[in-house]
């Protein structure tokens, strides 16, 4: 069984900063890829941000320069640090981890809600 679980998100004003958090547990013999997807209501779920275990990133345009992803192996924890944000960044963040127990797959996190007022 494995299981992630997110923190962080919440409500802020256009121009603030989030963090947010989720950690992988149960049988995980090896995390690959870790990152954030978003799904704003009527439109398709988007990447936001990846990061490999060897610690390469991948940004949306949208949140380059904005945001910062980071990882921490030892916890099987990724982190998404959002600065400058924006009404536009208002959505449903999920985050996913590409977890090896014999094969890969992809787990995904609750989801968490991150409203940003303008």
């Amino acid at each position: 069984q494995v299981q992630l679980v997110e923190s962080g998100g919440g409500l802020v004003q256009a121009g603030g900063s989030l963090s947010l958090s989720c950690a992988a547990s149960g049988s995980i013999f090896r995390i690959d890829a870790m990152g954030w997807y978003r799904q704003a209501p009527g439109k398709q779920r988007e990447l936001v941000a990846a990061v490999t275990n060897g610690g390469f990133t991948n940004y949306a345009e949208s949140a380059k320069g904005r945001f910062t992803i980071s990882r921490d192996n030892a916890k099987n924890t990724v982190f998404l640090q959002m600065n400058s944000l924006k009404p536009e960044d208002t959505a449903v963040y999920y985050c996913y981890a590409e977890i090896v127990r014999g094969l890969s797959t992809v787990y995904w996190g609750q989801g968490t809600q991150v409203t940003v007022s303008s």
